[in-house]
Parts: structure tokens; sequence; C-alpha cells
């Protein structure tokens, strides 16, 4: 009877793993169901401006109008938005402390291996933020490569560092800080040189933070080097298909009708620059073919 006992037992633990496995919560339906049932789904946002930002004590942000509009088109009223840094983003999710993260997050091959992406819902390019000035008449990451004393703040986690790298930079140039405030003070105190980010962050973040001692490069050169420009999506957590699916639907549906414009225009997006090409696909991406 103990030996039955205990075969009962593992052929439970073996069917709750499988249930998790496969997106199913214990209870025995899937995470989109759940999250139906509850009303509520927990979204982590990196605290970038302008794809996600807290003001007046509400979250908004190209990004958060996204997530909510898809969601409430799946029956989910609520979108429980946390604010974190962004090298947070990926390992929050893991541990499930969100169901969904995103906020621009560049779809890289990299990335890929660690969460299943969305489809891409906006693309970005890269921006530069010096001294006042540009003292150091940098206006590429090609500048920054030329000169061994330059060194740049970068926010951990962020593709910029790669960028970086692939454009002939050297590690030892790059100062990795945990959020664009802190690459901002970097600068501002003469630390770095300079701070670079995806264009519209660093951009608009600079006009909030009201720094004379900084300027944007307006005249950067973008780097011609795969990844750029950058295509931001949803991501979930790895074979969590049936909600991907679903919110890629919905997702669809706001790309056909035109509303994904309208959704991001009012955070200083443009449907010229920033609405992603209805062709382009998240597999080509991953596999590097749109990368």
């Amino acid at each position: 009877m103990r030996n039955f006992k205990i075969g009962i037992l593992v052929i439970v633990m073996a069917l709750l793993v499988s249930a998790c496995d496969s997106g199913e919560s214990t209870s025995g339906g899937s995470t989109l169901e759940s999250l139906q049932e509850k009303g509520v789904v927990k979204v982590g946002f990196a605290n970038e401006k302008p794809y996600a930002y807290e003001e007046d004590g509400e979250l908004k942000g190209g990004a958060v109008a996204i997530a909510t509009a898809v969601f409430e088109n799946l029956g989910i009223e609520e979108v429980d938005g946390h604010l974190s840094d962004f090298g947070q983003l990926i390992p929050g999710l893991g541990a499930g402390k969100f169901d969904v993260i995103t906020a621009g997050m560049a779809i890289t091959p990299d990335r890929c291996d660690s969460v299943d992406f969305g489809e891409p819902e906006m693309q970005y390019g890269e921006g530069l933020i010096v001294a006042t000035g540009n003292p150091e008449n940098l206006h590429s990451y090609a500048d920054i490569a030329a000169n061994p004393d330059i060194t740049v703040a970068v926010m951990s986690g962020a593709t910029e560092k790669d960028f970086m790298i692939r454009e002939g930079v050297d590690e030892k140039q790059i100062m990795m800080v945990p959020d664009i405030p802190a690459s901002f003070a970097a600068v501002a105190s003469g630390r770095a040189h300079a701070t670079t980010g995806t264009e519209m962050t660093i951009k608009m973040a600079l006009e909030s933070a009201d720094q004379n001692k900084l300027e944007f490069v307006n005249d950067f050169v973008q780097p011609d080097i795969e990844g750029v420009p950058s295509f931001g999506a949803a991501a979930f957590r790895i074979d969590d298909d049936e909600l991907r699916e679903a919110y890629n639907a919905e997702l669809k549906k706001l790309k056909e009708s035109g509303e994904i414009a309208e959704l991001i225009e009012p955070y200083g997006f443009t449907e010229e620059m920033n609405v992603v090409d209805p062709a382009l696909t998240t597999e080509s991406i991953c596999n590097g073919e749109n990368y």
C-alpha cells in the first residue's frame, strides 16, 4: 500500500510539472484563461519615457498604451503595471514576478533564447547625449571608437553596449550604470564623456531632466550594423504559447486598422518613423534574417 501511495504521488507531481511546462496553471487552466478569469495581468515595464513612465500617479507611454489595448481586447480589463530597471525585466519574468514584460525591448537573437517575443510593435534608432557644446566633437559610435580616452555611460542590459563594441569601441571605454538618470549624472559630473540609448528615450528624458549641462546630438550618425533599427516587442515566458499567440492576434488587428499609430503618437512617436512594416516577423529577427 505504501508503494502504491508513493506511485500515485509521483504521477501527480509529474502532471503538475507538465502543466507548468506547457503554460498551464496548477488549477488546470492555461495562463491566458487564468488571467481572463482574474481580469488582471501583471506587466513589467522598463522605466523609460516615452515607452513607459509614471506621471501624476498614472502609468503612461507608448508601450503601456499598446499593452492596455491588447489586453482589454482579450477580456483582461486591468493592467497591473510595474516600472522596473531594464536589466531586471527578463529575470523578473522568469521568476514569475510578471506575466509579460514590455517597453520597446529590442528583439535580439540572444534574447530570443531567454524569452518568447510577441510580434514587433514599434521600431526605433539610437541617440547620443554629450556635454553642452559637444567638446569632444562626437557624432557617431565611430568617433568614440577613434578616441580611446572617451568613456560612455550605458544603462545595464541595453543593446547599445553591443552596438558600440561592434562599431569598434573598446569595452574598457564603456561604463555600465543602472538607469538613465545615472547615465546623465555620469556625463554631467565629467565621469563620462557621453551616454547613449534609444533615440526617443534619451531625448525625452533629457527634456524632462531640464539638464543644461547636457545636449542631444541632433546630427548623430546611425550605426550601419545588424540590429539597427531595433524592433521592440512584448516578451513572454518560454512556451507560454497560448498567451503569446492571443496577444499577437489582437496586436495584428491594431496594426491592420492603423490604431497602433494612434496609440503611440501622443507620446512623440510617428507612423513614418516608428510603425513596423507588417511583413516583418519576430521569427525573421530571432533567426538573424532581419537583424
